[in-house]
């Protein structure tokens, strides 16, 4: 018997995959896709499938939902809990309803934990389950947070947690576990960098199924807990609303270096998406460096106010559709338009432009220097410079607004991206004596001969 072709859509920016199965006749579910449809568009295309479903596993508070989106585009129907209470049309599902996908048939378990109203989909081939669609529950190696629905709930969401695992671990050890979250995703514990896994391979190897008991597995969940962007706290709410429907694919509209200036006098911000060095050498007072990569979208929306108007100076050989899309999947819709010819367009207006200094790993600059490392708190641990001050980037816009140390301070992340963006917001602060360390701790480390300290 052949198994049912289910294709993976990583979303290695936000740590996501979403999921496109093929009905076998011409249509095709997708299980939580984004707003950014463009990886399930190519995918659907090159298989010759139209979507006929679009199912979401759970409210997501990472990214903007695309079932919607397919609703109206391909006329796929979306499939949801009941719980979720969605404000637009979609078929609400409970415990053990079934959905016939035509051959292959789609079963919602409840699975709490996560959210409240947290489903599962198990793929069956006539009564065989080959899969299951774990969301953001059993994930591989781990399971998702439990504290994005109300901090006060964090633990009584954990024993649900607890409670959901179990019951998929109950599925037979050859089931697939296509999990949504995964390495990389802020809306789950540390886990392992494969995105797909088994009942048997999670039952043998996922430490929070090796929990003694429930408030083990709770200590184990919540210990592992760390920051998280602020725009996870509203994307819920507009999942459950339904977000804005796009009309078209978003473009960034040209203004002269003229009319941005006078937005930017307005209270618009400049996010300046180009690589760090280029930054460096010459960029737009108060504007934000975040580099034009894979997570560019968490960055935008972890240091970025989501009501001010922003603007965008890229390179000429940056793609503007990327950087669209991916501000479009956290709903950013506020970019209101690019700087005409970037760098060189803004400074043949004659408008101002400053400088951050780099600062090289084996180099004698930071000697005297302060030093701030803008790493997560767990990387910070694992290894960093000797008395280096750890302040997470996600939480350095509140800091840099208060009174910091006067002393020439460099910034330093694991490559020099993070602690770009974490300069301009101590720039934009009134700090001038800020540089940025190319590279990382192990750079330095290896350029001194110097072991690293670990532990806070």
């Amino acid at each position: 018997m052949s198994e049912p072709t289910v294709v993976p859509l990583p979303d290695a920016g936000l740590g996501n995959t979403a999921y496109l199965v093929d009905l076998a006749d011409g249509r095709a579910l997708v299980v939580d896709a984004s707003r950014d449809l463009r990886a399930v568009r190519a995918a659907g295309a090159k298989r010759g499938l139209r979507v006929a479903f679009a199912a979401d596993t759970h409210l997501h508070a990472d990214f903007l939902s695309g079932a919607r989106q397919l609703a109206a585009a391909d006329d796929a129907a979306v499939l949801a809990s009941a719980a979720g209470r969605r404000e637009f049309p979609h078929t609400g599902l409970r415990d053990g309803d079934e959905v016939d996908l035509g051959g292959l048939r789609l079963r919602a378990l409840t699975t709490p934990g996560h959210t409240d109203e947290h489903l599962a989909f198990v793929l069956l081939d006539a009564d065989r389950p080959v899969g299951v669609f774990t969301g953001g529950s059993l994930l591989v190696g781990t399971a998702a947070r439990t504290d994005l629905v109300d901090p006060d709930r964090t633990e009584e969401l954990a024993r649900a947690q607890y409670r959901s695992l179990h019951r998929l671990a109950a599925l037979p050890d050859d089931v697939a576990v296509w999990p949504t979250h995964g390495a990389g995703s802020y809306c789950s514990a540390p886990s392992d960098a494969e995105r797909t896994s088994s009942i048997g391979r999670e039952k043998a190897t996922n430490p929070l199924l090796h929990a003694a008991d429930e408030d083990a597995f709770v200590a184990q969940l919540l210990g592992s807990l760390g920051s998280f962007p602020p725009y996870f706290l509203r994307l819920a709410e507009q999942n459950r609303r339904g977000p804005a429907l796009l009309d078209s694919a978003p473009v960034l509209a040209p203004l002269a270096a003229a009319h941005a200036w006078q937005l930017l006098c307005g209270g618009a911000q400049l996010v300046d998406v180009r690589p760090v060095a280029e930054f460096a050498a010459g960029h737009v007072p108060g504007s934000l460096s975040i580099p034009l990569r894979e997570v560019f979208a968490t960055w935008l929306g972890w240091v970025t106010p989501h009501a001010k108007p922003l603007l965008v100076l890229r390179r000429p050989d940056q793609d503007p559709g990327e950087v669209l899309w991916q501000a479009a999947k956290i709903g950013y819709d506020s970019l209101v338009g690019e700087v005409l010819g970037g760098i060189g367009g803004w400074t043949a207006a004659g408008l101002p432009t400053t400088a951050t200094r780099l600062v090289d790993p084996d180099g004698q600059d930071m000697k005297g220097q302060r030093v701030l490392d803008v790493r997560q708190r767990p990387e910070f641990t694992a290894g960093h410079l000797p008395g280096a001050r750890n302040v997470e980037l996600g939480q350095l816009a509140a800091a840099a607004a208060t009174p910091l140390p006067t002393e020439p301070t460099v910034v330093m992340c694991g490559h020099g991206e993070r602690a770009m963006t974490a300069a301009s917001l101590l720039e934009q602060a009134g700090h001038r004596d800020v540089s940025v360390l190319v590279g990382g701790p192990d750079d330095w480390a290896a350029a001194h001969g110097t072991a690293l300290e670990t532990g806070a």
